[in-house]
């Protein structure tokens, strides 16, 4: 083994990989991308929303089928966006049902298999198993347009060790994986989402300075890198062929967004910290995920608003029940009717996303008209831990072809994977199958 003593400090690559800021969708590109009605792939932004511990679900899915169904409780703050609105009933997030050798574990399955529709690996150690999420399967396409693949927020502090029975905490943490044995961390700082997005200012000129700072930091990465590969072995070679992969990989990164630098983006000041009051905390967090589909930063996001048996109270609402205990509430109409209200803060939160998206100019048209948003939750009862009929509601923008103000009722137990082959291919990417997929939903 050769040593060297001049060595490339690891921060030196993640400063290199810093701010990557691309050019939000403008007017001017719509006579060479030809009209936003008349693309073949007409989503070009791609989120989910996933609340924790179930819905009450009386209180959720409209009583009718078919186009003009009575918006029920849960639904009505989202009343405003009703003509882009379809509810899909039926879909089972079958996955996560129990094997026979397994105990406990119905909250970390649920949420594991969510977006994966893979059955996760009971461990508690570093031997984690599950699947690729459809937000990565879509970030594969969708990523190669923008400077992140992908953007995973959430509102909980990560936790550690084994959670639930012999469940990794890991299965808790995130909704998102990478590949079966890579889930990624889902940030919940205001301030690390910011600077991972700008910098450390939306101001294009200070952008600029710091994208000549990050390629001048490249340079000379990418020289040490010419010298070592002159210097080491073919074993040594390859992998240094691999890590000169994501080298250029940054490097391209930045080459866009210095040619984008100068976009003006909306005054926004960086976060300090974490807002004390949870509302406020989760629209700012969500004015960030907007801030990111505005500047084209990423054009997949996942956003889980807590852990799946959290102890996240909401003191806002007059009471300090935790969400989880409150779940279990073995039909006490109080306790019912306290978890309906958290359902209800939940909705009236994303209200305001919507509504920014709405408000926000793309192209010829708004955020929203050219996005395909997923709200919903990896269990329906959470009294009961039911993978079945579970909530789930698309906002689908003009531009997708898909109709809105719909309820639309799948066969029973139609896997949850059918609607994720749906959404993959009105984002471009086709798949014969995903997960425990056996077709997809005709929306």
């Amino acid at each position: 083994m050769m040593v060297f003593k001049h060595a490339i400090p690891r921060r030196t690559f993640l400063r290199g990989a810093g701010t990557a800021l691309a050019l939000p969708l403008l007017d001017a590109m719509w006579p060479a991308l030809g009209s936003a009605q008349s693309s073949p792939r007409a989503a070009t932004r791609l989120a989910f929303f996933a609340v924790p511990n179930g819905i009450i679900m009386d209180r959720w899915t409209p009583p009718t089928v078919g186009r003009g169904f009575p918006l029920t409780p849960i639904l009505e703050p989202l009343a405003a966006f009703k003509d882009r609105m379809v509810v899909v009933s039926g879909l089972a997030n079958n996955e996560a049902r129990k094997l026979e050798f397994e105990i406990a574990g119905d909250h970390p399955r649920a949420c594991s298999a969510y977006l994966t529709a893979t059955h996760p690996k009971m461990t508690s150690g570093a031997d984690i198993h599950c699947g690729v999420s459809v937000d990565q399967v879509a970030a594969g396409e969708l990523g190669k347009q923008t400077q992140l693949p992908s953007l995973e927020i959430g509102l909980e502090t990560p936790m550690v060790g084994a959670c639930e029975s012999a469940y990794s905490c890991v299965y808790y943490n995130t909704i998102a994986w990478r590949s079966p044995t890579i889930p990624l961390p889902m940030e919940n700082r205001p301030r690390a989402v910011f600077e991972r997005l700008v910098g450390d200012s939306t101001d294009p000129a200070e952008r600029a300075a710091r994208i000549r700072e990050n390629r001048s930091i490249l340079d000379l990465v990418a020289e040490d890198l010419t010298r070592l590969m002159r210097s080491v072995g073919a074993a040594d070679r390859l992998k240094l062929d691999q890590y000169s992969e994501a080298v250029r990989s940054v490097e391209r990164q930045i080459q866009v967004a210095d040619e984008r630098s100068q976009t003006e983006l909306p005054d926004m000041d960086k976060p300090i910290g974490i807002p004390e009051r949870f509302s406020e905390y989760a629209k700012l967090m969500l004015d960030l995920q907007l801030l990111a589909f505005q500047a084209d930063v990423t054009r997949v996001a996942t956003f889980m608003v807590g852990h799946e048996m959290g102890g996240r109270a909401y003191p806002e609402l007059g009471f300090g029940d935790q969400h989880h205990a409150l779940t279990h509430h073995q039909g006490d109409t109080a306790k019912i009717e306290k978890v309906l209200r958290i359902n209800l803060f939940h909705a009236e939160i994303y209200r305001h996303f919507l509504e920014r998206m709405q408000s926000t100019p793309d192209g010829d048209a708004t955020l929203l008209d050219h996005a395909l948003l997923v709200y919903g939750s990896p269990l329906s009862d959470g009294n009961m831990h039911l993978y079945k009929d579970l909530p789930v509601m698309l906002i689908a923008g003009r531009t997708t072809g898909i109709e809105g103000d719909r309820h639309v009722r799948c066969p029973e137990n139609t896997p949850m994977a059918n609607l994720y082959l749906t959404l993959l291919d009105r984002v471009g990417v086709r798949l014969d199958r995903f997960g425990d997929s056996i077709g997809r939903v005709d929306l």
